[in-house]
């Protein structure tokens, strides 16, 4: 039997076909917003009215693409090995930045290996046609960031990576630059995540206020709903190594890894785990000592949970110096860590990168922050194991091709 998943989406369907139903049912739809993050159903009438479409020669659009408040994005049939990274500039197109930086074609069709150290550029299976008031951000999905695979989206006029300006029609690019392990990719490889926004949603200090009342949202502690409202909820990380294994860092040279292989690796052929140490002043400070170049998987102090009524994005934390990096994968869907949809106590899982210098990273540490933003309406879908989410409830965590220890 085919799974209906899977299964190309007509260019007629409407919000009467969902992709695989949540076995807990998401409430009532909350009157609707003027401005928000566009939800599942909301996706899916964009795909009925043309606003995202397959690219020419490209596969249908496919449902289980469709998630509570993001759509996965699909490698085609080529990429292009480049000498460098780009932008195509206010008045220029991707296709003719490749000119210029093309080094040679890569055939996906059979699967290649997108090698560590290099950069490609990668020709997407979607295209859009966004009307005037709708906007979008791109960013890595969650398996993507924990294999240190660096990937942006790219767009034709676009003179930032991963944002695509509102009423934007044309093609859409992955850039991709594997870091750490060389991965073997294939037309269909869902590397980058899309959320569409209408209007320019934010909560005011009063709603944040009210959510965090009643959901908690990023731990339990007290929280100035006026600054998060405009910086973000902050969290910091668990170095306390209650199990005496806190993380774990990424080998280098290593093997292989073939994306559409699940469950599929050992992780100590690639990973090595990570334990905490004391710094001294008597013992109170305990943490790790971060390597310049070297990729830490981490994971957050608190909980997280994403309401119904919200999506949540994980923006990179830079130290004044520059220190380190956390988290290519930013995109929290409504339902995570929410006990009802199977993921109560749901930390965040950081990925992390030194740099310039050797760094101590102390258990309680603010590495990051959260910012929340308004659904547009309540999804139809919300993320956990009914729809087959990855991560729900997750706590330190590789990616999901590694066998979970």
């Amino acid at each position: 039997m085919a799974d209906a998943s899977r299964a190309p989406m007509a260019p007629a369907e409407t919000d009467s076909t969902s992709t695989t139903a949540s076995s807990v049912q998401p409430p009532a739809p909350s009157t609707r917003r003027a401005n928000g993050v566009a939800p599942s159903q909301e996706l899916r009438r964009f795909i009925a009215a043309g606003a995202i479409s397959s690219a020419p020669g490209a596969d249908p659009l496919l449902a289980d693409q469709v998630q509570p408040a993001s759509l996965d994005l699909r490698l085609g049939a080529k990429a292009y090995r480049v000498r460098a990274s780009f932008l195509a500039g206010a008045d220029g197109t991707v296709e003719e930045r490749l000119r210029d930086f093309a080094m040679h074609e890569i055939d996906l069709t059979d699967g290649a290996v997108l090698e560590t150290g290099c950069v490609y550029v990668a020709p997407l299976q979607e295209r859009l046609a966004l009307p005037a008031n709708v906007s979008a951000a791109a960013n890595a999905k969650s398996s993507t960031g924990r294999l240190d695979v660096f990937t942006r989206l790219i767009t034709d006029r676009g003179v930032e990576f991963d944002r695509v300006e509102a009423g934007y029609e044309g093609p859409l690019y992955a850039e991709i630059s594997p870091r750490t392990f060389s991965v073997l990719a294939r037309p269909g490889a869902r590397l980058n995540q899309i959320r569409f926004r209408v209007g320019a949603p934010t909560f005011s200090a009063d709603e944040l206020s009210a959510l965090l009342a009643r959901d908690g949202l990023v731990g339990d502690s007290a929280i100035d709903p006026h600054l998060a409202a405009t910086a973000g909820l902050s969290f910091s990380v668990d170095l306390s190594g209650a199990n005496n294994v806190v993380g774990y860092r990424a080998r280098r040279h290593c093997g292989l890894i073939d994306l559409d292989r699940l469950n599929a690796y050992d992780p100590a052929d690639f990973w090595d785990p990570l334990a905490p140490r004391d710094f001294g002043r008597s013992g109170a400070a305990r943490g790790v000592i971060l390597d310049p170049g070297a990729f830490y998987i981490l994971v957050s102090r608190e909980s997280v949970r994403v309401p119904t009524g919200c999506a949540a994005e994980m923006t990179p934390y830079l130290a004044v110096m520059g220190e380190f990096r956390v988290h290519y994968a930013g995109f929290f869907d409504p339902g995570f860590g929410l006990a009802e949809t199977g993921g109560a106590g749901a930390r965040g899982v950081l990925e992390v990168r030194c740099h310039e210098a050797p760094f101590a990273l102390e258990h309680g540490q603010v590495v990051g922050r959260l910012v929340y933003e308004p659904m547009l309406e309540t999804p139809d879908q919300l993320y956990g194991a009914g729809i087959g989410s990855n991560y729900q409830g997750q706590g330190l965590r590789l990616s999901k091709h590694f066998r979970q220890q």
